[in-house]
């Protein structure tokens, strides 16, 4: 009798220590109580091993999930779904104290009764339940009811219908051709090259294989790999890692000291960098004290005119668009500047920041009043001037009437106050407010009084003075003084250009 269930497919619950195996029973001893299955499955996932042994014991429920039909060759393939029936009946065998077995009908499938498996065999039945030991019942009462299902309407073998569905429905079945291992195959199987049987059929076991994981000893694990090769552990939500800029360090070996820069007075206005730096601003005649210095040690008026030339240039030719506005590809519009100088040093810094320009593909206009005797180094710079492709006028009348792209306002000079009340002076203020062009005013003077022109942006040398409101944004420029200058006029000095010779100053 025991034999008669060799080839069949079973279901083993072994309860939560051993867990669910599924295979084809192999071998099953009655004297030694134990079961074998071929090509096990244990919770979804097919074993090493060929060939399982389980004892009585062991087992809690047993599931026959498939009967051999009297067609089959006993081949022992690997394990498949069964289907379900129409009718939903299974046969479920109990299990006595003393051994024996009974056979009780099963109802039809409801939400607490085990689903059924789809098989591909010929014979398509429902489940069948051991438990908990494999027990003789009565074969022919089994056969006979598997017999009717078989016969009954709408039980065919699996592989059929996959074939069949996968044709064309006016297409003709196809011949089989072919034997291996004393089994003829369709020609799906020979194009197909692998054997059907060969594919497993169960439902993957989600549940128990999720439980198998143990994600806190994996995160456990991560962390203990990341300490131990010095990469950077995960953060929790609270605790997020330190961003850096790409002009930042992260590696600081000292505190950063942002006052390193110190005057001998009373600072009346401090400004910062964009770093964070400050920088004090200092009297008129200090400043005027610390240029003289530099002179003296080598930094001539020469020196100094060029220096403010190429920054003050190189400031203008930003504010005007730099690449995106002077490229080969733009000389239709090349931008024009318009430069109001007065008879003094601070007039010729701008004659010096024009000739920059004209350099550069800008067009620059010059206006400079006549006077009978010039300054040396006015008279130096509108020499190289005059070599340059730009445009010097002496009457405000040749200025241009349409809007200019930037208007440099070098007109004021502390010690020339007086030519604030020349009608040259006046006329020229009008005419840069008429404009509407922005301006750009260069070392630019501290008046009680607002100036005339306001100015957009303004550009200090050195240290800047206590500008107001009136010079607009600050700049400052390098002009090349040296840090022992500083300290012999008691300025305590620490340079905040970094890699810039032009920064722009915000108020503390």
């Amino acid at each position: 009798m025991a034999t008669d269930w060799l080839g069949s497919i079973v279901s083993i619950n072994c309860g939560d220590s051993l867990g669910v195996y599924q295979g084809r029973v192999s071998a099953v001893d009655q004297v030694s109580q134990t079961i074998s299955l071929t090509r096990p499955f244990h919770n979804g996932v097919k074993c090493l091993v060929p060939e399982v042994t389980f004892r009585a014991g062991d087992i809690t429920e047993l599931k026959i999930l498939e009967i051999p039909g009297p067609g089959d060759n006993q081949h022992f393939g690997d394990l498949h779904q069964t289907e379900s029936g129409p009718s939903g009946i299974g046969y479920q065998m109990g299990i006595n104290q003393n051994g024996t077995g009974k056979l009780v009908k099963k109802p039809a499938s409801s939400s607490s009764a085990p689903q059924s498996i789809p098989k591909r065999t010929d014979v398509k039945g429902q489940d069948v339940a051991i438990s908990p030991q494999q027990q003789q019942c009565s074969k022919s009462y089994v056969d006979r009811h598997m017999e009717s299902l078989s016969q009954s309407k709408g039980f065919r073998r699996r592989h059929n219908s996959w074939s069949s569905s996968s044709r064309h429905p006016n297409q003709a079945t196809p011949k089989k051709s072919g034997l291996k291992n004393g089994q003829m195959k369709n020609k799906d199987d020979e194009c197909f090259g692998d054997d059907i049987e060969e594919i497993p059929d169960t439902d993957f076991d989600f549940e128990g294989n999720l439980a198998l994981f143990d994600k806190a000893a994996v995160f456990e694990e991560i962390d203990t790999y990341e300490r131990r090769s010095g990469t950077r552990s995960r953060g929790i939500p609270n605790e997020r890692p330190t961003r850096y800029r790409h002009d930042e360090n992260i590696l600081e070996s000292e505190p950063i000291v942002y006052r390193r820069i110190t005057v001998p007075h009373n600072v009346s206005k401090e400004f910062c960098t964009d770093s964070g730096l400050v920088v004090p601003s200092v009297s008129y005649e200090l400043h005027k004290k610390l240029l003289s210095v530099a002179e003296k040690h080598g930094l001539t008026l020469e020196r100094r005119l060029e220096m403010t030339g190429v920054c003050a240039s190189q400031m203008a030719l930003t504010l005007l668009g730099g690449p995106n506005r002077l490229n080969p590809k733009n000389v239709h519009q090349r931008p024009t500047v318009a430069l109001l100088c007065g008879p003094h040093v601070k007039g010729a810094q701008g004659i010096s920041c024009g000739r920059h320009l004209a350099n550069h593909d800008v067009q620059v206009i010059l206006f400079l009043p006549n006077f009978v005797k010039m300054l040396e180094s006015i008279t130096n710079e509108l020499s190289l001037f005059s070599k340059t492709q730009g445009q010097q006028v002496s009457s405000l009348k040749d200025l241009p009437t349409s809007p200019v792209d930037l208007v440099i306002n070098c007109l004021d000079c502390p010690e020339n106050a007086f030519l604030r009340d020349q009608p040259w002076y006046k006329a020229a203020v009008a005419w840069a407010n008429q404009n509407r062009a922005p301006v750009l005013s260069i070392d630019p003077p501290v008046h009680e009084v607002e100036q005339g022109i306001d100015a957009k942006w303004s550009l200090a040398l050195g240290l800047p003075l206590p500008l107001g409101e009136h010079a607009g944004r600050i700049y400052l420029c390098d002009i090349g003084i040296p840090q022992q200058v500083f300290q012999e006029v008691g300025i305590n000095y620490h340079s905040p250009f970094g890699c810039k010779f032009v920064i722009p100053l915000h108020s503390a």
